[in-house]
């Protein structure tokens, strides 16, 4: 049963981490109980003989902790989702991006849109104050991929793609290794790799990272050299989009 404002929340990750793993499709464990939640719950609750009433009671939850001992292990369907809908390599002139940035950066995600631009993608800028209307700007414009930047305020960089512990963004994460790949030596230290449960990375639909970097003034007085080496990076991703550098290309 959907609710509005939707419930949000560690339960409804480790609800949508079960159906996934069973095979009813959430899509990525977010913590968000929306429609793809609601309608997975209910086909769950319908194959099980449960009153298929999309609520998530006592006895659904016994089901489904029975259930998932039963089932071994494996990816879950969110993961063979994800890597099915980025497996097709694209030109980047075949690609609909989007660049934010939340303050301070403006400079350089206008240069990074133009250059993507030039390159032949589709891309739209957003600066929305608030991470979960940047997410869904993304979403309501089809985004292939999202890059968005952060400032930090130390010399410290870190590029983040989406992960918990059950599920990983494979097209993000794949994305921000050869953003953190193509930066080292553009900026004061080589970036750390990280996967976040970040609001941005959380909800939106397609591959998205984040590049939190600093300090900014020495970081805009780079603008040139960071849009050359991420629209290096995105194009290098475009052409195989599952395939980290450090990965054999079979």
């Amino acid at each position: 049963m959907l609710s509005a404002p939707m419930l949000r929340g560690d339960d409804v990750a480790d609800l949508q981490r079960s159906l996934n793993h069973l095979g009813f499709d959430c899509g990525r464990p977010d913590g968000i109980f929306g429609p793809a939640a609601g309608r997975a719950l209910f086909d769950f609750q319908r194959n099980s003989g449960l009153t298929a009433d999309g609520v998530c009671g006592t006895q659904t939850v016994r089901t489904l902790r029975l259930v998932s001992r039963q089932s071994g292990s494996g990816p879950g369907v969110a993961s063979i989702r994800e890597a099915e809908s980025v497996r097709a390599p694209a030109a980047v002139s075949g690609l609909r991006i989007v660049v934010g940035q939340f303050g301070g950066l403006s400079s350089i995600a206008r240069s990074l849109s133009h250059a993507l631009r030039e390159h032949g993608a589709t891309v739209m800028s957003t600066d929305e104050y608030e991470a979960q209307a940047q997410a869904a700007a993304a979403n309501r414009f089809g985004a292939d991929a999202y890059i968005g930047f952060g400032a930090r305020t130390d010399q410290f960089s870190v590029v983040s793609y989406f992960a918990v512990p059950s599920f990983e963004s494979i097209g993000g994460r794949s994305l921000a290794v050869r953003i953190v790949d193509e930066l080292d030596g553009v900026l004061d230290t080589r970036p750390d790799l990280n996967g976040m449960r970040l609001p941005v990375l959380r909800e939106t639909r397609m591959p998205a990272v984040l590049c939190s970097v600093g300090p900014v003034r020495r970081v805009v007085d780079r603008t040139n050299l960071l849009t050359e080496a991420i629209a290096r990076a995105v194009s290098a991703w475009s052409e195989n989009p599952l395939l980290s550098p450090d990965q054999p290309d079979n």
